[in-house]
């Protein structure tokens, strides 16, 4: 409206503007005025049945913006009479649910929260149950047809082999008839005791010992080269360091001629035949080297005596067993000298000296090293761990023995349901009694099997521990 208003007053102005424009003209001036004028209505015509049409549109779309928004409220009011019935429904269906929860209640005697745990407790006893009778079973049809015939071969081997082992360690003691040799040992200013050292490589303490000059050293052979010489130098009875390293050599010269005999001692005992000599002389090194306190050459040749056995009762190659596990730890002869493990140096050197690839391949494996591709290889395993697991082979001290005492109860009675625990026969078995309320049959074969992974995970240890599980229940009444 503002627009026509606009419009009316730009006419009104125009036709005063052309009717003083009439007056003060000429003729000529009216009619060019009268033509203006036509044209200016014209115009005018023109802008208002513009300005009209703008006015209809503007009027439609007022009118269909009207017929949209009360579409829209009419949406809206229906979309919260929806939203009202369905937390109607919502509610509804919560006091319905809270109702048969209630009635369940009711009838079961048990709040859902008191159903819900005896739910997962009868599930966790019932995977608990099927997961120790696939234990039991597994752990039966493995022993039905292993338990006799292991039991049949090793009752034979350990009836025919019987050794006898001398417990070494890293120190000789030699003699004297009194102390006044040490000072002669000693020398001026120490030079004969430096002259001792020096060549043999051992270490000689004089202390307040009475008669007695100890020599310390980890290689057995150096040291056994020094209580040679010391011997024949008290023997002689001249020490200085021109006599010292005379018979320092006389005394190795004569170590290893020895050393030798031992070798083919070992062989001949072994009744393995056809070594090559090099190997012979490095199987008598062995005779001065331990291992936990066993004498190795004692120890290579009970093997080999085992290997056999045990080879002839499985209807394996007797001759390889004995011939690799008589040469098992040979590698150890020369560990000091050779880096790398001493099964696979040894399965160097006897390569290097022609024995068979099956010995070899025996030898390198005993420590899984090389993964056992043959019977003999396996034999010879089950061989060294005869020799080193058998009671009194190897020493050991009795702090590692205590300590590995109290780790193996310790190890026990941090399981819920132990009651007791007793470490028996030198740590070899443990026996655990727990409480029959707290831990049922399935339960005890379980804590068995944890028990048993836990002392494999955490502790080392010779041989095998056994792990005895003890589930005891007892009435007891009084007649009076």
């Amino acid at each position: 409206m503002d627009i026509v208003i606009a419009a009316a007053v730009l006419a009104v102005g125009l036709m005063v503007a052309a009717a003083l424009y009439a007056k003060r003209g000429s003729g000529q001036a009216a009619e060019a005025n009268a033509r203006a004028t036509a044209d200016v209505d014209a115009a005018l015509r023109e802008r208002r049945a513009e300005i009209v049409r703008i006015e209809e549109r503007i009027l439609g779309k007022e009118e269909s913006l009207d017929n949209q928004r009360a579409d829209l409220s009419r949406r809206e009011r229906s979309l919260e009479e929806r939203a009202a019935a369905l937390d109607r429904e919502v509610a509804s269906v919560a006091d319905r649910r809270a109702e048969y929860e209630h009635a369940l209640e009711r009838l079961a005697g048990v709040t859902a929260a008191q159903a819900k745990q005896m739910l997962l407790k009868d599930l966790e006893d019932d995977v608990r149950h099927e997961s120790a009778k696939l234990v039991r079973q597994i752990e039966e049809e493995t022993k039905r047809d292993a338990d006799r015939r292991v039991r049949n071969i090793l009752s034979v081997v350990m009836q025919r082999i019987a050794a006898g082992h001398a417990t070494e360690t890293t120190v000789s003691v030699v003699q004297l008839q009194s102390d006044d040799m040490k000072g002669r040992i000693i020398g001026r200013e120490g030079r004969n005791i430096r002259a001792l050292e020096n060549l043999t490589g051992v270490d000689f303490i004089i202390d307040d010992t009475p008669n007695a000059v100890v020599l310390s050293g980890f290689d057995g052979v150096r040291r056994e080269v020094a209580r040679l010489t010391l011997e024949k130098l008290l023997q002689d009875g001249r020490i200085h360091p021109a006599r010292i390293e005379e018979m320092f050599y006389q005394a190795k010269s004569e170590l290893e001629e020895h050393i030798q005999e031992q070798g083919e001692e070992a062989v001949f005992e072994a009744k393995v035949q056809g070594l090559d000599p090099e190997l012979i002389k490095l199987l008598g090194r062995l005779k001065y080297r331990t291992s936990y306190g066993q004498n190795v050459l004692a120890h290579s040749v009970e093997c080999a005596n085992l290997a056999a056995m045990m080879a002839h009762e499985l209807g394996a190659s007797p001759k390889t067993a004995r011939r690799a596990a008589l040469l098992h730890d040979i590698g150890k002869a020369v560990s000091h000298e050779v880096e790398g493990p001493h099964a696979l140096v040894g399965g160097d050197i006897a390569r290097k000296y022609g024995e068979p690839e099956a010995v070899v391949h025996a030898m390198e494996a005993h420590h899984n090293e090389v993964e056992p591709q043959t019977v003999e290889a396996v034999i010879v395993q089950a061989a060294d761990a005869l020799s080193g697991a058998r009671p009194g082979a190897r020493g050991e001290s009795l702090e590692q023995y205590v300590r590995r005492l109290r780790e193996l109860e310790q190890i026990a009675t941090r399981h819920d349901g132990v009651d007791k625990v007793y470490a028996m026969q030198a740590g070899r078995e443990i026996r655990v009694m727990v409480a029959p309320s707290a831990v049922d049959d399935d339960a005890a074969t379980l804590l068995s099997h944890a028990i048993a992974r836990e002392i494999e995970r955490e502790l080392e240890y010779p041989g095998q521990i056994k792990v005895t599980v003890i589930r005891e229940s007892r009435a007891v009444e009084y007649a009076r």
